[in-house]
C-alpha cells in the first residue's frame, strides 16, 4: 500500500486532535473529488515499517485523540490488508484513541464483500462515494448521501 502524507495533528478530520494518515488508491473516481491526486495506488510511496514506527510515535503524544484514515480510499482492495493491519495495531497499542476511517463503499458494501472485519478495530466509519451535486450540512461529510457509523463491542449505530 502506498499513501501520500501522514499529518501530525489535523482538528477537521474528525472528533479533537488527530493524526491523519492519506493513503493513495481509490476506484470511485468522484466526480468533483478534491484529492484526484489519490486515486492512483502507485503514487506516493510505500507504507513501510518506519512508516508505521512515525505513526505511531505520532498518536503516543497524549494531546492526540485518534488516527484518521482517508485518501483516496482506505478500504480499496489494494489497501484493505494493510489498512487493517494498521487498525488492529493502533488499537492493541492505544485502546482509549479513535480510529475514523472514510471510503466511498457503503456499509453494506463492505459487509457484502467481506471487508466487515475492520469494523471490529474501527470506532467510525464515513460511508459513500462524494456526490458533488448533492451538498450537505453535516458534520465530517462531503455529501449528504454519506452516512457517520459508530462503533462499539462489534455492532454499528448510524450517528446521523
Amino acid at each position: 500500500m502506498n499513501y501520500m502524507k501522514l499529518e501530525t495533528c489535523n482538528l477537521v478530520n474528525g472528533d479533537g486532535a488527530r493524526v491523519v494518515l492519506w493513503v493513495a488508491g481509490c476506484s470511485h473516481y468522484c466526480e468533483g473529488c478534491h484529492n484526484i491526486e489519490t486515486w492512483n495506488p502507485k503514487a506516493g510511496q510505500e507504507f513501510t515499517i518506519q512508516a508505521l514506527d512515525k505513526l505511531l510515535e505520532y498518536l503516543s503524544d497524549k494531546y492526540i485523540d485518534g488516527l484518521t484514515i482517508s485518501g483516496g480510499d482506505p478500504l480499496f482492495d489494494g489497501n484493505y490488508d494493510k489498512v487493517l493491519e494498521i487498525c488492529k495495531i493502533v488499537k492493541e497499542k492505544f485502546p482509549n484513541k479513535s480510529i475514523w476511517v472514510w471510503t466511498g463503499f457503503t456499509l453494506n458494501q463492505l459487509i457484502e464483500s467481506k471487508k466487515d472485519e475492520i469494523f471490529k478495530y474501527i470506532d467510525y466509519l464515513i460511508d459513500g462515494k462524494f456526490e458533488k451535486d448533492n451538498p450537505t450540512t453535516k458534520k465530517f461529510r462531503g455529501s449528504d448521501n454519506q452516512v457517520r457509523y459508530k462503533f462499539e463491542k462489534g455492532k454499528y449505530f448510524f450517528v446521523d
